[in-house]
């Protein structure tokens, strides 16, 4: 196996630059699936709360929570269909690698534009369901901090903790310690 495909792909993989474009490319496709269909039903329904009945007495605050929580909705749900608009705009100018980054990047703006959408509705929900201002803003906060755990720091931890592992393993084949 030459260096160059060995380079292109990841450790054990034998791909080239390209190949493995593609192969992220689809994975990436695969991923953002399920967080655009959510971000796009949490968004219809956000959408729908403004001609309800009871929208119209909510004080000026949730009306303001309301009008932020879409507008996050809104953006979320942008970001993580860009990288399709992307595709279909520079398909065919061999720009797959260069799609693959800043899609990757638009979907991890995405992820955390929705993770803001959840815990902002779930604030204008809570309050308006309890009248508890305090209760909802601790139970959003807390609900923000777990996708924040789940979906950020759980996910580093374990790159780094690999990267620790493989790197001991580097260095004593190396002849280090």
């Amino acid at each position: 196996m030459d260096d160059s495909a060995q380079s292109g792909g990841g450790p054990g993989r034998d791909e080239s630059p390209q190949e493995r474009a593609d192969r992220q490319w689809d994975e990436m496709l695969q991923e953002v699936r399920v967080a655009q269909t959510g971000a796009q039903i949490l968004f219809g329904f956000l959408l729908s709360v403004a001609f309800t009945p009871r929208f119209a007495s909510l004080d000026d605050f949730d009306k303001g929570l309301y009008t932020v929580t879409v507008v996050l909705g809104a953006c979320a749900t942008a970001s993580l269909i860009a990288p399709v608009a992307f595709h279909r705009l520079l398909a065919g100018h061999d720009l797959k690698p260069v799609l693959v980054r800043t899609g990757s990047r638009l979907i991890g703006l995405g992820l955390t534009l929705l993770a803001l959408t959840i815990g902002c509705a779930l604030l204008l929900l809570l309050r308006t369901a309890t009248g508890n201002a305090v209760l909802a803003a601790t139970v959003s906060a807390c609900a923000v901090a777990y996708f924040a755990a789940t979906w950020l720091v759980l996910p580093l931890l374990l790159l780094r903790r690999e990267e620790r592992r493989h790197g001991g393993a580097r260095r004593r084949a190396a002849g280090g310690r």
